[in-house]
Parts: structure tokens; sequence; C-alpha cells
């Protein structure tokens, strides 16, 4: 994938997609800028746009970093509790189900230090709560639903929940943890289907329909959260 270097935004990966029908940019999970284009459209679009919406950009940066402030007995996953105290260094462990900050009284809790310490930890939290959780759920399901998939990948980049390979790979990302359980199911559904059609057809949504008969509500309460991390 092409790679713009913008002295303010840092490295912005480009995405050519044959369904984009114009430029678009948004902030990754992680806080980085990424872009998507046309398949033939040309890079300069991209760099176009970026420049003509920079304030734009910076305001979108700050909400989405307002999101990595951390609070005392905060639930992490299904799981994990965060605790926090103050020390003499900025530190995050995780114990057990537990993970614990530490924070000197000289820093903030919304400081980007503070978010840079404890979103590694997290991530970890997470990551082990997805491979214990959802490849048993994503077997049932598919036992349920008799659909068959290769194997099962995990990752936390990604600004998708989940995605299914033309080669049966399916893709889950592990902020899946933060949801509620109906929800969950309504992504493993969702990728399962996909393994029977790659599309969005009225088939489709009626395997899904037959895994989760709720799909249109779950569906529109996915769309009101975000997998970032």
């Amino acid at each position: 994938m092409p790679i713009i270097h913008d002295d303010e935004f840092g490295k912005i990966v480009v995405r050519r997609s044959a369904r984009a029908t114009q430029v678009r940019l948004r902030i990754a999970p992680d806080g980085t800028l990424r872009a998507s284009l046309p398949m033939y459209a040309p890079l300069f679009l991209v760099k176009r746009l970026i420049k003509s919406s920079r304030g734009r950009l910076k305001e979108l940066q700050r909400d989405s970093s307002e999101h990595d402030s951390y609070m005392d007995g905060m639930q992490i996953g299904k799981s994990h509790t965060l605790l926090i105290r103050s020390g003499s260094t900025l530190q995050a462990i995780r114990k057990g189900q537990r993970i614990h900050v530490a924070i000197p009284e000289t820093i903030m809790r919304d400081d980007p230090k503070v978010s840079a310490v404890v979103r590694p930890v997290v991530i970890q939290a997470l990551r082990i709560e997805a491979k214990s959780y959802l490849p048993k759920r994503l077997a049932y399901l598919a036992s349920y639903g008799g659909y068959k998939y290769e194997r099962v990948r995990f990752s936390h980049a990604s600004g998708r929940w989940g995605s299914c390979s033309s080669q049966g790979t399916i893709s889950l990302n592990i902020a899946l943890m933060k949801l509620p359980f109906e929800l969950i199911d309504y992504v493993l559904v969702h990728e399962l289907a996909h393994t029977k059609e790659m599309n969005h057809s009225q088939e489709f949504w009626r395997l899904v329909e037959t895994g989760d008969p709720e799909y249109i509500e779950h569906r529109r309460q996915i769309k009101q959260q975000t997998p970032s991390i």
C-alpha cells in the first residue's frame, strides 16, 4: 500500500479500494491518519485533501485521544479491572485480572504519556481474553449453523470488528471483548456468513438472520461503537 509522509501527521497509509468512489480520510484506532481512494485515482488527491482539511483532522485526532482517559476501577474487557494509584514513576503492570497503574502526582491522567504506557497493557489483557473466548464461541456458532472456516487470527489495529478472507480465514479485532456478548455473537455470525457469501446480498443477510434473529437491532447498535482500544 502507498504511504505518504506528512510533516504534521507523520506516516499516512493509503488503501486503494474498488468500492471507493471518493477520497476519504479517517483516524485509525491507534490515532494515526489513514486514507482510502478509488483504484486508479492519483495519489495527489489525498495530499490535496489533507492540505485542505488540516484543522478538522487535528480536531478528530484530539477527539480520538479523549477516549484514552483511564479511570480507577474501570472495567477492561470482560474480566480485567484497572486500578490507579500514585507512584514515583509512571508504569502499568498486569497481574492476573488486574491492571495496576502508577501515576506520579505531577502527571494528569489524560496526559498522552499515560495512554502510551497503559494502552499496551490493555491490549495485552484484551488479547488474552479474546484468545480464550472468541475461538470457542466461533467454533460453537459454526457448528450450530453448519459453517466451516480455515483458521482464526487476531488484530487490534484494524478499523473493523472482523473480516473473512476468500480462503476462509476469519480475522477478529480483540476490541470485541469490550462489547456486550450479543453484539460479539452478531459479529461472529456476520463473518461466518461470509464463508458462504462473500458479499452483502439478500442471501447473506438471510444467513445472518438465521444465526441472529435480532441482527437488525444488533447491527444498529454496533454502528454506535468503535473498534478502537
